[in-house]
């Protein structure tokens, strides 16, 4: 009797290493799966403006920061005032990157000279006369006639030009001679490109 178990038990366990060999040795169903590497990030476009040696729209790689988009533009230009950009901020597709720029300089005030040592403190020198222009007519040196000659002006005014200049001396700029009688605003523009104060 015991050795009928015996037996049974020996094809049982058989059977058994039989079965779990045959699974063993049968190839894989399906296919194999292959490991991907991750997507490359797509890169980021940006326009980069203002104080840059080039400005104009450039492409990063992603994950760039502001001061890696300055330096595709170029890198700051001399009038450029960064202080309150922060370089290290990231950016983001499509962004547009305004560098300030420093004021212009606004052009340094050249005083007037100073007449001689007999000129008060603060006293401004008078400026020289202009010189005279060929073919415009020197109302500090002209005659009745080369007077008369001007638009608007005849005989009896010319006369009162060189009786002006006479009583108070030449005339210091062009549009002293609408102090003579006669000679108002609208004479003054007929004449004032056709005449000179010059010496």
């Amino acid at each position: 009797m015991k050795t009928g178990w015996g037996i049974a038990y020996g094809v049982v366990c058989g059977l058994l290493a039989a079965g779990i060999l045959f699974l063993s040795s049968r190839p894989p169903k399906g296919d194999a799966i292959t490991l991907l590497p991750p997507p490359t990030p797509a890169p980021l476009v940006v326009h980069v403006t203002g104080g840059v040696a080039q400005p104009g729209v450039y492409t990063i790689p992603s994950g760039s920061r502001v001061e890696d988009a300055i330096e595709a533009a170029g890198g700051l230009s001399a009038q450029a005032s960064a202080a309150a950009l922060n370089l290290a901020a990231f950016v983001e597709d499509g962004d547009q990157i305004l560098v300030p720029t420093k004021p212009p300089t606004p052009a340094p005030t050249i005083p007037a000279p100073i007449a001689g040592s007999q000129a008060s403190a603060g006293a401004i020198a008078p400026t020289p006369a202009p010189a005279a222009t060929p073919g415009l007519i020197n109302i500090n040196t002209a005659t009745v006639e080369e007077l008369d000659s001007l638009p608007g002006i005849g005989p009896a005014i010319a006369q009162r030009i060189i009786d002006y200049r006479t009583e108070n001396g030449p005339f210091a700029q062009t549009e002293d001679i609408m102090n003579v009688s006669g000679i108002g605003p609208a004479t003054f523009e007929k004449i004032k490109d056709l005449i000179t104060v010059g010496p």
